[in-house]
């Protein structure tokens, strides 16, 4: 009997430990509160700490998905979003015919940065690491990341 109620204990706190909401509460409250001034009507994102120590906020804008990078002292660094191919400008995909005409994109988002403000990162498969660009709308490369 005793086993009976050990293996039910145990299978109602593992049930209810599953159940929980993830706690936002590790995001420092600097970066909380940076968020909610940034985008006052995102009222459920999710954060994490990625590799670089920023905190990353996932969210849905307008039915698409966003990512928020903060520094630890809630200072906004860059939010981008992952957008199709046939979304990129124009003029991005006459540059890339030009430059990269063999080249398969990977991946494309459009980001809008602190410090280098609006432009698009296109990722390129190549053998190794893919290659990223960043260029402008107007289809000129992007400097200094």
């Amino acid at each position: 009997m005793r086993n009976i109620s050990f293996i039910i204990l145990c299978l109602f706190l593992s049930l209810t430990a599953s159940c929980q909401k993830n706690d936002d509460s590790k995001a420092p409250k600097a970066v909380l509160e940076a968020f909610a001034i940034k985008y006052p009507d995102e009222h459920d994102p999710d954060f994490e700490q990625d590799a670089h120590g920023y905190w990353e906020a996932h969210f849905k804008k307008d039915g698409e998905k966003y990512r928020a990078d903060f520094y630890e002292d809630g200072t906004w660094r860059e939010t981008e979003n992952s957008i199709k191919d046939k979304e990129i400008p124009k003029a991005i995909q006459k540059a890339i015919k030009k430059e990269f005409p063999d080249r398969k994109i990977t991946e494309a988002e459009h980001v809008m940065s602190a410090t280098l403000g609006e432009f698009y990162d296109i990722e390129f498969k190549q053998k190794g690491k893919n290659m990223d660009v960043m260029y402008r709308k107007d289809g000129t490369k992007v400097k200094g990341k």
